[in-house]
């Protein structure tokens, strides 16, 4: 549809421009969705088996290429859940689960049935100094060891290299290629804290491709997987699809630790749209995707919120709805049917007289324009006379309840717990806060 804008010289789309287009990208990017794993981490969420094995489902149905489906070393309610969804059938994307760089990890994978495991280890010094207590030398012995130890067991192994983007060059180097030499088939560069800015990206790609060019002496598949701490969980993903990267992670409506990773819908549009590169998903089930993890994780999806939020087509400005009304695409990027959507439009302070004039004319009401006026102003005044306060109230009364609902273990159960395993009391001076 742009493309037939373009050709009858309505708009200038500036992404086709071919000085724009970047000479690295790939002809496909594949998803590597995280909402099972990444996604309920979210402090204070959790899902069920069976609200798992939904998700799983579509994300199947709408041709995700791999979904990471727990992690099973976490417990044994989470193994179990793992293996029921490891049991189920799924016609297009293959199932993996993550490990830690120990034997156990990769052998409660493997108990749950899973055939792709994400072997993943830091190798900086500030994780090796004060969270691994691990040299160089044995977080390297250990990462070789385990992606042998699986690939002897008949695994797919992936490498993830937690905090990649503040890992020095030759030190990503270094670990890659000994995971490459155990049997790593992907490499996944992690910005865990979401660290980078996308100029920063592609030259940690492009340099990183080269160097390990270099010392493997043959080709390898990168992945990446990008936190959104500032915002550009979106833009960094997309800058490593800039410098080659094939395989993105992703998760529904970008849930996950702290601010969440690149949302699925968010990078697969801007990969179709923006990119016209084919990503080989449905994406006209993104609002029921997003729905669906909304409801399970019982955390509502920002109104503002790109594409699957409800305010993303939606309009209430005079001047907007008049252009929508008069096509479609006036403002909005994409056809709203792309992702599910419909158009919808708001009665309001923002109001104008062309979408009274439509509403009355759908209705079969003939009005002067003087009348017209007249209507537009009392729909104005309605909300402008509104009391905010009554407004305010339901908001916050909400708010209160939303964390309620989050609060999680309070010190008081987790103190009770404690007592109920080692039979002492804490002897704190003050009370350690342990809920958002």
């Amino acid at each position: 549809m742009l493309r037939r804008f373009e050709s009858k010289g309505l708009i200038t789309n500036y992404n086709r421009f071919r000085k724009n287009l970047p000479r690295k990208l790939p002809k496909k990017v594949f998803i590597w969705d995280e909402t099972l794993r990444e996604g309920t981490q979210t402090p204070t969420c959790f899902l069920t088996a069976t609200e798992k094995i939904k998700l799983a489902k579509v994300l199947d149905e709408i041709g995700v290429h791999i979904i990471t489906v727990g992690f099973p070393a976490v417990s044994e309610e989470e193994k179990r859940t793992v293996r029921l969804i490891a049991n189920q059938d799924f016609e297009q994307a293959t199932l993996a689960a993550p490990a830690r760089i120990l034997q156990r990890d990769i052998d409660a994978c493997m108990e749950a049935g899973i055939k792709e495991i994400a072997v993943f280890t830091a190798f900086n010094e500030l994780h090796m100094r004060y969270r691994l207590k691990m040299t160089r030398e044995q977080v390297l012995e250990k990462t070789v060891e385990s992606i042998e130890y699986a690939k002897a067991h008949g695994i797919t192994v992936d490498f993830v290299l937690q905090d990649a983007s503040r890992t020095p060059l030759d030190s990503m180097v270094e670990i890659f290629k000994a995971a490459i030499d155990a049997g790593a088939e992907r490499l996944v560069i992690a910005d865990t804290v979401g660290f980078l800015r996308p100029l920063s990206m592609k030259y940690l790609v492009s340099n990183l491709r080269k160097s390990l060019e270099k010392a493997v002496g043959q080709t390898f598949t990168l992945a990446v997987h990008c936190h959104n701490d500032f915002g550009l969980a979106t833009a960094n993903t997309l800058a490593a699809v800039e410098e080659g990267v094939s395989y993105v992670q992703t998760c529904v409506a970008g849930f996950g630790e702290r601010a969440g990773v690149a949302p699925l819908e968010e990078v697969v549009m801007a990969l179709e749209a923006l990119y016209n590169i084919k990503t080989g998903i449905n994406t006209k089930k993104f609002y029921r995707l997003a729905q669906m993890a909304e409801k399970y994780f019982a955390v509502p999806i920002p109104i503002h919120k790109p594409l699957v939020g409800d305010n993303a087509f939606s309009h209430e400005s005079g001047i907007h709805v008049h252009g929508m009304l008069v096509h479609p695409l006036s403002f909005e990027p994409i056809p709203p049917k792309l992702v599910g959507r419909k158009t919808t439009f708001y009665l309001g302070r923002q109001t104008g007289k062309h979408f009274v004039e439509n509403r009355l004319a759908q209705a079969g009401i003939e009005a002067s324009p003087r009348q017209i006026e007249e209507i537009v102003r009392r729909v104005k005044a309605f909300q402008e006379t509104r009391d905010k306060g009554e407004v305010q109230m339901i908001f916050y009364q909400i708010r209160k309840l939303m964390r309620e609902m989050r609060k999680g273990i309070t010190d008081e159960d987790f103190w009770k717990i404690v007592k109920e395993v080692t039979g002492q009391k804490p002897r704190l001076k003050a009370k350690a806060k342990t809920e958002s």
